[in-house]
């Protein structure tokens, strides 16, 4: 059973990891915290101030959460210069990597201790602990797209490109065998590693997991890349769109749900045998999605990647295999032996892992609770549907335009629910930052400007 905050680490337990680390000869710490931008800040410190990372925690201003992908900060009524929060490290999840650096997320607290309502990690922590209570056993799988970019930030200009092709992965061949190995020895082995439909682009799939330990996987994995991009001599880039013209990273999100050992998307009476209770959880999310976008997909560059053709989910509908919907069903065969699973592919990589998930994962709880009903499969290109056909599946195309997935962000009694007010108004600050500095900017120009926006 997970606890719904991080708990108080004992002296014995900070001395047992402190011993770990020195005989590992770790020389800096890294503790980490994903912002409402999607950015990822970190505090470090030797193995002798431990102690005080993990039980006090370490001062952070409250502007942290609301830096934004430019520099600039989004005040909001309560988040600006006044006041203080302290990070503290959660030692269950800290990684020790090579070269002396060690890795561990940290969750937001206020000074006397209590957790702070604004903290990511934390919201996503309580709706793992809702599923448990509701008797669910969830698992989590995350599929990254990033590209990579000469030293200089520079295209790889490589005749002959194919999509998915051999020959991308020879070209790059010491970096992705490293970054196998690395990811592995950090205890995240990927799935699957290859190259993508665009130009120097790859994706990897990490392992599913609990929903908590997925979401700080997403963050070790970036890590990983980020340091193993430098040392190669490249540049990663986990911009939804990081070349005007070219295509899109997403970061797709799948999700398993059990109860008693027993698969909610398997053995039921509802198409490709899921279960009641499965076909809500689906339902939910479908519900949500206009009003959740802007928590999934919500940045400036968001919008370029999201459009129908793209395979990046612009249509608000569910289907099996359908790699136009935005929810992709996943049935259980042979050929995907861990069995059935939902992935949602609107997320992107300009999103903050903890809230995409908790924001999935909430409504599909949501969609439980209130027992929705599944809408009819589309079981060709949403495009291509009649509009009786949009009506049986209630398939909605979901706007590209950042505005109007702002106001209905604001608009959602749900994702306010799920993630918190504050949460949600911290996103829409950032946002609208990016939206109001950049909304009318050159679109051209605006994938180079935030090319390594979100990179570590």
């Amino acid at each position: 059973m997970t606890d719904s905050i991080l708990p108080v680490f004992s002296d014995s337990r900070i001395a047992e990891v402190a011993e770990r680390l020195t005989t590992s000869q770790v020389g800096m710490i890294a503790g980490t915290v994903a912002n409402m931008a999607g950015l990822y800040l970190a505090k470090t410190i030797e193995v002798e101030r431990l102690g005080a990372f993990a039980s006090a925690g370490l001062g952070a201003s409250p502007t942290w959460n609301i830096f934004c992908i430019d520099g600039g900060i989004a005040f909001t009524p309560d988040l600006g210069v006044v006041g203080d929060m302290r990070l503290r490290l959660d030692l269950d999840a800290l990684k020790i990597l090579d070269g002396g650096f060690a890795w561990a997320p940290t969750e937001i607290f206020d000074q006397h201790g209590a957790p702070l309502p604004v903290d990511p990690r934390g919201r996503l922590r309580r709706i793992q602990r809702e599923l448990e209570d509701a008797g669910l056993e969830t698992l989590v799988g995350h599929e990254l797209e990033f590209t990579i970019t000469a030293e200089d930030g520079t295209p790889f200009a490589r005749p002959g490109w194919a999509p998915y092709g051999l020959g991308p992965v020879l070209d790059h061949e010491a970096f992705l065998v490293e970054l196998l190995s690395s990811c592995a020895a950090a205890g995240i082995p990927l799935e699957q590693l290859h190259a993508e439909y665009a130009p120097a682009q790859f994706e990897f799939s990490l392992p599913p997991v609990a929903p908590l330990a997925a979401a700080d996987g997403v963050v070790l994995a970036r890590l990983i890349i980020g340091r193993l991009a430098r040392k190669h001599g490249l540049r990663a880039s986990f911009s939804p769109f990081p070349f005007a013209g070219g295509g899109g990273n997403g970061a797709h999100i799948h999700y398993s749900f059990s109860r008693d050992g027993a698969s909610l998307f398997s053995g039921g009476k509802g198409p490709h045998g899921i279960t009641a209770e499965g076909g809500s959880s689906i339902a939910g999310i479908l519900a949500a999605l206009p009003g959740i976008q802007g928590v999934l997909a919500g940045s400036i560059l968001s919008g370029s990647r999201l459009r129908p053709g793209y395979w990046s989910g612009a249509y608000a509908c569910w289907g099996r295999e359908n790699r136009e919907a935005a929810v992709r069903f996943l049935e259980a065969n042979r050929g995907n032996p861990k069995g059935a699973n939902v992935e949602v592919k609107i997320v992107d990589p300009s999103s903050n892992p903890y809230l995409t998930t908790a924001a999935i994962l909430g409504a599909a709880l949501e969609g439980i609770r209130s027992s929705l009903t599944l809408p009819a499969e589309v079981t060709a290109n949403p495009a291509e549907q009649t509009e009786v056909q949009q009506q049986e599946s209630a398939t909605v195309l979901l706007p590209s335009e950042l505005g109007p997935t702002l106001d209905a962000l604001a608009g959602s009694e749900l994702a306010a629910r799920i993630l918190g007010e504050e949460i949600v108004d911290a996103v829409l600050a950032v946002r609208r930052w990016e939206l109001d500095h950049y909304g009318s900017a050159d679109a051209e120009q605006l994938p180079e400007r935030f090319r390594f926006a979100w990179s570590i």
